[in-house]
């Protein structure tokens, strides 16, 4: 089994940048995707971000969110910069292992809130 662990969220002023960590632990063998999704109050969970062999992104944060990855550290960032107070939400990371991915993800984090004042 693998755990996942946000972090890094908090209360932030609209226009400012954070990032966001997740940290994988137990046996993991190899992660291949790594996705960062959100649920704002009142809202669908939708997917902001994925990294595997390439990097895709939700529209709304194209240009201001970064997705990257540390595989010897097993940990997965999110750079969210320019934040608005529409990206108010729980975040959380979740992990894919094995070669072929549909789009779904094996494990998930927690979640950690980010909350952008106005």
């Amino acid at each position: 089994q693998v755990q996942l662990v946000e972090s890094g969220g908090g209360l932030v002023q609209a226009g400012a940048n954070t990032t966001l960590s997740c940290v994988a632990s137990g046996s993991i063998r190899s992660i291949t995707v790594w996705g960062w999704y959100r649920q704002a109050p009142g809202k669908q969970r939708e997917l902001v971000a994925y990294i595997g062999g390439s990097t895709s992104y939700k529209d709304s944060v194209k240009g201001r969110f970064t997705a990257s990855r540390d595989d010897a550290k097993h940990t997965a960032y999110l750079e969210m910069t320019r934040l608005n107070p529409e990206d108010t939400a729980v975040y959380y990371c979740a992990a894919h292992e094995g070669s072929a991915w549909y789009g779904s993800f094996d494990y998930e984090g927690q979640g950690t809130q980010v909350t952008v004042s106005s």
